[in-house]
């Protein structure tokens, strides 16, 4: 009897475990997805992060690619579907603080040089002119035939640039200078 329910407890522990969804890591509480859909390209969790400032966690960044990679240039330089999705942690980001630590990454991700760029960076600017509250999610997703798809909670709210964006928005996580070496770190799935 007691072999039959132990079996049967596991049994039920294990159709539990794989009928939950399937979410590769939580990181502050935010689960992050294994998985990402870019068009028709399914997109693997490379590795997922927590951007801190002043000993504040302020989101949680994943980087989605379609084969597992540790080198940031690589990732920054592919013309291929790629992401990277913002999941905001702290009522501490406000519109304000978010367009001025962005505008500060793209300084530093083109050496200070934002002149090929710069009404792209305007127009992706522009997205963060809204409320930014915690529990928001923005997804930057670089679709080769179309730019860089901005996406709030779900919702597009532009399509930005061409390779040339992407390679300088990739690079405020991704670059020689990133936002957070810790950050690209996890992102590159370097722990």
């Amino acid at each position: 009897m007691k072999k039959a329910l132990s079996t049967g407890f596991a049994s039920l522990v294990l159709t539990a475990a794989l009928a939950a969804p399937a979410a590769a890591l939580t990181v502050e509480g935010v689960d992050v997805p294994d998985t990402y859909s870019a068009m028709d390209t399914e997109l693997k969790l490379n590795g997922a992060g927590t951007r801190s400032k002043w000993f504040m966690d302020l989101y949680v960044g994943g980087l989605y690619v379609p084969e597992t990679i540790d080198d940031g240039e690589a990732v920054i330089n592919a013309d291929e579907p790629q992401a990277i999705t913002l999941h905001i942690i702290s009522g501490m980001i406000t519109s304000e603080r978010m367009t001025e630590a962005t505008l500060e990454g793209f300084e530093s991700s083109t050496d200070g040089d934002l002149s090929a760029i710069q009404s792209d960076v305007d127009q992706f600017m522009a997205v963060f002119e809204e409320e930014i509250k915690e529990g928001d999610v923005f997804d930057l997703v670089y679709l080769p035939s179309e730019g860089v798809r901005v996406l709030k909670n779900g919702e597009v709210r532009d399509t930005v640039g061409d390779l040339a964006f992407k390679k300088a928005l990739f690079g405020i996580w991704l670059s020689d200078k990133p936002a957070q070496e810790d950050l690209k770190e996890k992102m590159l799935g370097q722990r």
